[in-house]
């Protein structure tokens, strides 16, 4: 009896804390057959404690159980309480029979979300009012970024770069697409006498490049970028990140471990974007960490080249969210501009020579996807922030889609509306005024 029972126990153990990814495909992600004939899988482990040096220890001891070779760590994440690692197939039961190990999730790979927009969401308004982003850092999680005129002049607003791919000091972007992105957020029109400018085109900018030249990242890299934006945050001044990228095909945010970080960071104080994905019109197709009920997801409009937002439409590839979902938990919460939206480019990048096509003069690019909505949106949070420095993030998520403005599409698709940070403004003018007003007024 008590042999059956600890059967039981070790099959809903197995059940239990093995991802629904991990148990139901079959060729895992990162699967690799060593010299031995083992079959090696890259896994992200998620522990009940910290994950210090003596409990790595402890866990790889419990795995390789005398055989050696079953368990290689790449990287220990300790605000996270996540472990990088490389293990055998064969003992994934074994380890997840360890009591302190909460859950083990497959290390998939991420891809960024690809696929006349200052003026249309009312940021525009806001710069002329003196609001710039200036004092706020937006940090950018991508394929790094150009040191481009637009950021770097007059003076060079990238004050930090870090990069988890090939560990290099000095900016770069092989792909082009992080480029884009941070002109998308902080831009200043610097080439092109402010033609083309972002909005917090005064905001500082920290980029973490976890995406390689493919667009293409490790789920443990992308981790170790928001755990290390979390723990900077107060250093660099860092208030709000952008994730355009995503992972399709994920229910709920306990089955991705960049949702659970990148909820961990909100948490703690910073203000995320994430882009809603391109796999729209079908329903329920938002992108993980975009599915998470707290971050601030961002579709795609189409604002036709136009300022005014009453011909603006929902872009047909914007992915929606469920229509049954409970009203606080629909997806996307907002939608912003996300066609054909020039930004910088990064000459040499594989964006740059493969797309030739999409270069605008010699220091512009045009692209298309909620990857370009979402650091808009960043932007005007920064904006916003400057204002009002107190602001949370939960305060910030409720402003912004508070006034928004509808397009008369479903919930599911446009969230509360495009955003319409116009109402900013109008406050800084009464805010002006009370001054001269009279006591007792």
């Amino acid at each position: 009896m008590s042999k059956m029972k600890k059967q039981n126990s070790g099959r809903s153990d197995y059940s239990r804390k093995l991802s629904r990814h991990l148990r139901r495909t079959q060729s895992l992600p990162g699967a690799k057959s060593t010299s031995s004939g083992r079959r090696h899988l890259r896994v992200i482990i998620e522990l009940t404690c910290k994950p210090s040096r003596q409990t790595v220890r402890r866990l790889c001891r419990h795995i390789d159980a005398g055989k050696g070779k079953l368990i290689r760590v790449k990287r220990r994440m300790t605000h996270m309480r996540f472990v990088a690692a490389r293990v055998s197939a064969s003992c994934l039961k074994r380890l997840c029979k360890i009591k302190f190990v909460r859950r083990v999730h497959p290390d998939r790979k991420v891809r960024v979300s690809l696929r006349i927009a200052t003026p249309s969401i009312g940021s525009a308004k806001l710069q002329k009012r003196g609001l710039t982003g200036k004092g706020v850092t937006i940090a950018v999680i991508d394929t790094g970024v150009y040191p481009h005129p637009d950021l770097t002049k007059p003076r060079n607003r990238i004050i930090v770069f870090r990069d988890f791919v090939r560990g290099r000091n000095k900016p770069y972007d092989d792909n082009g697409h992080g480029t884009h992105v941070a002109g998308d957020a902080a831009g200043n029109g610097y080439s092109s006498k402010g033609r083309y400018k972002g909005p917090a085109s005064n905001a500082n900018l920290a980029v973490l490049k976890a995406f390689d030249k493919t667009g293409s990242a490790d789920s443990s890299d992308v981790i170790a970028a928001i755990e290390w934006v979390i723990r900077n945050r107060k250093k660099y001044g860092i208030r709000i990140v952008n994730m355009s990228f995503g992972i399709p095909g994920v229910k709920v945010c306990s089955e991705d471990p960049i949702c659970i970080a990148a909820e961990k960071a909100w948490r703690n104080g910073i203000f995320i974007t994430a882009a809603a994905g391109n796999s729209g019109p079908d329903a329920n197709s938002i992108d993980s960490p975009g599915i998470s009920p707290l971050l601030m997801t961002v579709g795609a409009a189409d604002d036709r080249r136009t300022v005014r937002q009453s011909d603006d439409r929902v872009a047909e590839f914007s992915a929606r969210g469920s229509s049954r979902a409970r009203k606080n938990r629909i997806k996307p919460d907002l939608v912003a501009p996300g066609v054909d939206i020039v930004s910088l480019r990064a000459p040499g990048s594989m964006l740059d020579r493969n797309e030739p096509e999409s270069r605008v003069g010699s220091k512009y690019f045009r692209m298309t996807g909620t990857s370009m909505a979402a650091p808009l949106i960043a932007g005007a949070a920064a904006q916003l922030l400057q204002n009002r420095k107190s602001l949370t993030p939960r305060q910030l998520k409720s402003l912004l889609m508070r006034h928004a403005v509808s397009l008369g599409f479903k919930r599911s698709a446009q969230g509360k509306g495009e955003a319409n940070v116009r109402f900013a403004a109008n406050r800084i003018r009464c805010r002006r005024s009370r001054p001269n007003q009279k006591v007792g007024n």
